[in-house]
């Protein structure tokens, strides 16, 4: 399984057809009914797996084809789903470009694999997801886990002096958690920075009100002269 039908099983579009699309390596192209056959002559065993017990390409090489068919705007959305679901594989995306040569819609995947940038480094599915928020979203990313006021805060934008800590349920529940969050919010505030926090249901479910108040805040914020280590 291949293109269209391949992004559709890696989950990074829709199947805009009930038409499946396969690849083959063989010179020969043998005709099913409700089956488009792509033949391709780097069909590589790097480039192919299986998922859900069906053999498809590789998430990779299904953006590389896909590049070939789809719009850039379908091609932008899928690059994104990939990102967003931890299916970009760069090294190999980079690769399949690279030995592409002038194919129809390559140069707009180069260009995606360029501007590409990688999240910081984390230390939660919260946190991430959180970044990713910001990046799709066009919100300035913060500083993550640094150390601010004694503690280690969760996301930080020093030029706006906001602070936003994200709380998962299961690891900010009872009365302890509770009085601690309380006395690490003070700190920061007396240290000169606004703090709010982000749960986790908020996250994924009031994204849309979210996004409004994080540019209120940042709007707001002014220059501190931050450096890592304050306190």
């Amino acid at each position: 399984m291949s293109h269209r039908s391949a992004a559709a099983l890696w989950g990074l579009a829709q199947t805009p057809s009930a038409r499946i699309e396969v690849s083959i390596g063989r010179s020969r192209r043998p005709r099913r009914p409700g089956i488009a056959v792509h033949r391709s002559r780097r069909l590589a065993a790097g480039d192919r797996t299986v998922r859900w017990r069906i053999p498809v390409t590789t998430s990779a090489r299904t953006l590389f084809d896909l590049a070939t068919v789809v719009s850039p705007t379908q091609l932008r959305r899928a690059f994104e789903a990939a990102d967003r679901l931890e299916l970009l594989d760069m090294k190999r995306l980079a690769r399949l470009c690279d030995g592409a040569g002038p194919r129809k819609g390559i140069g707009r995947l180069r260009a995606f694999v360029a501007d590409h940038r990688p999240l910081p480094a984390t230390r939660s599915d919260l946190e991430r997801r959180f970044l990713r928020f910001c990046q799709e979203r066009g919100l300035p990313m913060p500083a993550v886990n640094v150390p601010l006021a004694g503690y280690e805060v969760d996301a930080y934008w020093p030029d706006h002096e906001l602070v936003v800590e994200l709380d998962g349920y299961g690891t900010h529940r009872g009365r302890t958690s509770f009085e601690s969050d309380r006395a690490r919010d003070a700190a920061i505030q007396v240290a000169g920075c606004r703090v709010i926090r982000v749960t986790d249901r908020r996250l994924r479910r009031e994204a849309a009100q979210l996004e409004p108040e994080l540019r209120a805040l940042l709007r707001l914020g002014g220059s501190t002269g931050w450096s890592p280590d304050r306190s």
